[in-house]
């Protein structure tokens, strides 16, 4: 890997992708400030860059995908830099600046809701590091102890002289300065930002319609590519007749693909008309009988059969079970869900002698820049990485990022930088889901009522395997059994968690809120189950079974009596409640629903979180309505199914999002005061679905054991 000029004064990092880490050292910046240009900006270090107007850019390496992390990224750092927050920018990492560096920014990952808790104490660090180096360069200047100096509000102040100097005129001396090895950060109790309700700072622009998003770049002779994807999952492109559509307005080229095939055009409209009107013979692979129903059945004689592997045992799980006063049995089912972003798949691409160039909406720019290096044929630091805004994220944008190697192999194809957009019907007709899965769960009730054996079987495809197939048959996939495993909370003598993986040709990929969404469902409904067979009210059997989990314990509280657990409903309105613990934090709902003619209507969720230490609070409660739009959207109505080796759904007629007049309200209530760090995006999507289901049935009676619920008939008597 080329050094790019870099000397030992550079800055040293590495990281650690797993537990999504950067350990930093800080050493003296370098190519702070031309010498001829005494109005540039001074990078202090490889995060803070500071203008002589005090104008202070923050540097941030993970995406921005409408969840906040810009802000909330730039808040941590801010916090121990002591600047003015009015005059705080933000700047995406630059992946082939990170490469060239040697990874000074370590992972520009996003994922599994870790943009804070997986940077928070290297970003406060950096705004601390910048910091003591303003103050010493202060101190130096004026010949004076560094332990005299303050810095507040972007203002270096002497406090025996009274003098005092701005960021902006001492940056430059600054950037001179050794780094401290050592430096304080201040403790919760002295926040002054963190903890406080903040206007994200890119609201404005949004709203004036500054920021371009990758569907928006324009080039200079810029071409358009659409593309067609083999209908089947699994199939290859075998033929195409390239002049069925050369006579057609504005295109230039057929680009062919093993599994697809692009127009390149004058215009997207063009391009998508004509490879739409192409004559393409595809080979299914052996994959057109795929369907639905011999999917559930595959999955299903795994439920059946042995494990294959086991999360957690406790106990003697089928000793106890025969030995139980009562034994309940239920099977659950869920579907393969799309992602369904507002942008579709989309990446600009030029391929020159010299490199390529992407424009990309990426959730992991380093993987972007290797996936285009690779398509590309050129070495890694040849390749240049726009990052874009996200329309929309959710995972699909993540560890796989085919529509970047498709425009890259695309562009490679013409002389003239060309963008790729993925039709509304090809996003959802060839997403990587979320996998479908079944749960057979089988508890054994004491004399009291409690689970004295919970058995609990998993089965379905792992997005895992596919993202890693050879990982082996001895590998344990966490993914596969969490919230079920280290995060099971409630206290069951005897209890066993096990799996059989199933994989089908069915593309995968990691959705919001990961497996949790899944095993959450399965776990809150039957909890509910068991507490209706025990006579006992949904609420109080949980805080029986939340002995040793405070924390837990606490989101339940609050959830349940911010919601009037024990409080009156209005005539014909009924409450479910559910519990999860996913991606570090903790959260509680309770749903408000009322059932007429069949239809379900969601009138109030209740959500009760607890991510530790809180950077904003007003992202949080934002954060919390997406989630819930995204979770009603999904348990409501979301389904890919499978037909002839194909999803049957391709837009958004047939793969339905929560309309507007349907929204319930939504409380927020923040549980704080826990010493960690937690994750917000991903956390309450989780326990809606159970919640939605444990109140349709203190509605009806109806239990719901597989999703969504537009497949159930809720009319009385039927």
């Amino acid at each position: 890997m080329s050094r790019g000029g870099l000397d030992r004064r550079s800055f040293v990092v590495g990281a650690s992708v797993t537990g999504g880490a950067l350990t930093l050292g800080f050493a003296p910046a370098i190519g702070s400030k031309p010498a001829d240009s005494a109005a540039a900006p001074t990078e202090v270090n490889c995060w803070v860059v500071i203008a002589p107007d005090d104008t202070v850019t923050i540097r941030v390496a993970r995406a921005e995908m409408g969840q906040g992390a810009m802000t909330a990224l730039a808040m941590l750092v801010a916090e121990e830099l002591e600047c003015d927050w009015a005059k705080v920018r933000t700047a995406f990492v630059s992946p082939r600046q990170n490469l060239m560096r040697e990874g000074i920014w370590g992972d520009l990952s996003t994922g599994a809701s870790r943009s804070i808790s997986a940077s928070q104490d290297d970003l406060r660090r950096a705004g601390a590091v910048a910091r003591d180096m303003l103050i010493g360069a202060a101190a130096k200047r004026w010949n004076v102890p560094a332990a005299e100096c303050t810095a507040r509000n972007s203002t270096i102040a002497h406090r025996p002289s009274g003098r005092s100097i701005s960021f902006g005129a001492i940056a430059a001396d600054a950037a001179a300065i050794e780094p401290p090895r050592d430096v304080h950060l201040k403790p919760p109790a002295e926040w002054t930002l963190l903890g406080t309700p903040q206007k994200r700072l890119d609201v404005r622009d949004k709203i004036t319609g500054h920021p371009v998003y990758a569907i928006d770049v324009r080039l200079p002779g810029m071409l358009y590519a659409a593309i067609r994807h083999c209908p089947v999952f699994g199939g290859t492109l075998k033929s195409v007749d390239a002049g069925s559509i050369r006579a057609m307005p504005g295109v230039r080229r057929v680009v062919r693909l093993k599994d697809a095939v692009a127009v390149v055009a004058a215009s997207w409209w063009q391009a998508n008309k004509a490879v739409q009107a192409l004559r393409v013979t595809w080979d299914d692979q052996g994959q057109g009988g795929l369907s639905t129903a011999s999917i559930g059945d595959f999955v299903r004689g795994g439920l059946d059969g042995p494990p294959e592997q086991v999360g957690r045992a406790n106990g003697d799980v089928d000793a106890a079970l025969k030995s139980a006063v009562r034994r309940i049995e239920a099977d659950y089912v869920v579907p393969f869900l799309a992602h369904a972003t507002m942008e579709p798949q989309t990446c600009t691409a030029q391929v020159r002698r010299d490199g390529v160039e992407i424009w990309a909406p990426t959730q992991d720019a380093s993987t972007a820049l290797a996936t285009a290096a690779i398509a590309a044929g050129v070495s890694d630091e040849k390749v240049k990485v726009n990052r874009m805004l996200l329309g929309g994220g959710f995972g699909r944008r993540g560890t796989i990022q085919e529509f970047v190697r498709q425009a890259v192999l695309i562009a490679r194809e013409v002389d003239a930088p060309v963008k790729l957009v993925w039709s509304r019907e090809e996003d959802v007709a060839h997403d990587l889901y979320r996998p479908f899965g079944m749960a057979r769960m089988v508890a054994g009730l004491d004399a009291s009522g409690l689970p004295a054996a919970w058995s609990i079987r998993l089965a379905g495809p792992s997005f895992v395997a596919e993202i890693l197939p050879d990982l082996g048959e001895s590998f344990v996939d966490r993914s596969f059994i969490s919230g079920l495993a280290d995060e099971m909370a409630y206290d069951v003598p005897n209890y066993r968690v096990d799996y059989a993986v199933r994989e089908t040709a069915v593309p995968l990929g990691v959705w919001r809120g990961i497996n949790y969404t899944q095993n959450v469902f399965y776990k809150e409904c039957f909890v509910d189950e068991m507490a209706h067979a025990a006579g006992i009210d949904p609420y109080r059997f949980r805080r029986l079974l939340l002995r040793n989990s405070p924390k837990n314990l606490a989101v339940l509280d609050a959830a349940a009596e911010k919601a009037g657990w024990d409080m009156p409903l209005p005539p014909g309105v009924f409450r479910g409640i559910a519990l999860s613990e996913a991606c570090g934090s903790y959260c509680a709902q309770v749903a408000e629903v009322s059932v007429a003619d069949g239809r379900v209507r969601v009138h109030r969720v209740v959500s009760a979180l607890d991510c530790g230490h809180v950077v904003n609070p007003l992202t949080i409660a934002v954060q919390t309505e997406g989630s819930i739009v995204f979770a009603l959207s999904a348990a409501l109505y979301g389904e890919i199914t499978i037909r002839n080796g194909a999803a049957e759904q391709s837009n958004f007629n047939d793969y339905r999002m929560l309309h507007l007049a349907d929204m319930p309200e939504v409380d927020t209530v923040i549980v704080s005061g826990s010493d960690f760090w937690g994750g917000v995006g991903e956390p309450p999507v989780t326990p809606l679905a159970p919640a939605l289901c444990n109140a349709v049935f203190a509605a009806t009676g109806k239990r719901i054991r597989s999703l969504p619920l537009k497949n159930h008939d809720l009319r009385p008597g039927i």
